[in-house]
């Protein structure tokens, strides 16, 4: 796991006990298992590209008029 082994895995529980203390360590671990999970539920889901083409609903300019419609 990433090149750790047991030992080194203990001494940084130890330093964020330290520096936590054992009564912030279930509210870390409950955010980050909440960002985990909000993060692999987002790469799991298809992206929303919309690609249809625009309807001429006022985007687009009137098309031109002919002379003969004008007279």
């Amino acid at each position: 796991m990433f090149g750790l082994g047991i030992g080194e895995l203990l001494v940084i529980l130890v330093i964020v006990l330290i520096i936590f203390g054992a009564g912030k360590l279930p509210e870390i671990g409950e955010g980050l298992g909440r960002g985990i999970r909000s993060f692999r539920k987002e790469v799991k889901r298809p992206d929303e590209i919309d690609v249809t083409p625009t309807d001429s609903s006022g985007d687009a300019p009137p098309p031109p008029r002919s002379d003969d419609a004008s007279r």
